[in-house]
């Protein structure tokens, strides 16, 4: 289709508000449930770092970048397409990265080992 006013058009008639609220209308129920599980499981994880962090004798001052840390992993371990030795290796550069400001890397990887069950990376 070459034709720019005439992609333009088919576009308007086929995505209108109503079009795309009666779709979100269809999956709402389904979006609520998903966001629900993701919100109670990222809870629970920031409650282990917290044990964690207060196993590690870290002042609650300091909890917030440490969270942020964790939070990284967590999204990062989630991803379907990385896993094993792939996973291993960028949460070590999540690591890396967090005790390059000055977290203490001993805590960080106490997280990513205890909390995640990410080990180190193998030896290249």
């Amino acid at each position: 289709m070459s034709d720019p006013v005439r992609r333009v058009n088919r576009w308007k008639k086929k995505y209108t508000p109503q079009r795309a609220k009666d779709t979100i209308d269809l999956i709402h129920e389904d979006m609520v449930q998903r966001y629900e599980a993701a919100t109670a499981e990222l809870a629970a994880m920031e409650i282990e770092v917290k044990t964690v962090l207060n196993a590690r004798g870290v002042h609650t001052i300091h909890y917030i970048p440490y969270l942020n840390f964790a939070r990284q992993l967590f999204k990062l371990s989630k991803k379907k397409s990385i896993s094993g030795a792939s996973l291993a290796m960028e949460a070590k550069v999540l690591q890396d990265k967090w005790a390059a400001r000055e977290l203490r890397n001993e805590v960080l990887a106490a997280i990513r080992f205890e909390v995640f069950d990410v080990s180190e990376p193998p030896a290249p």
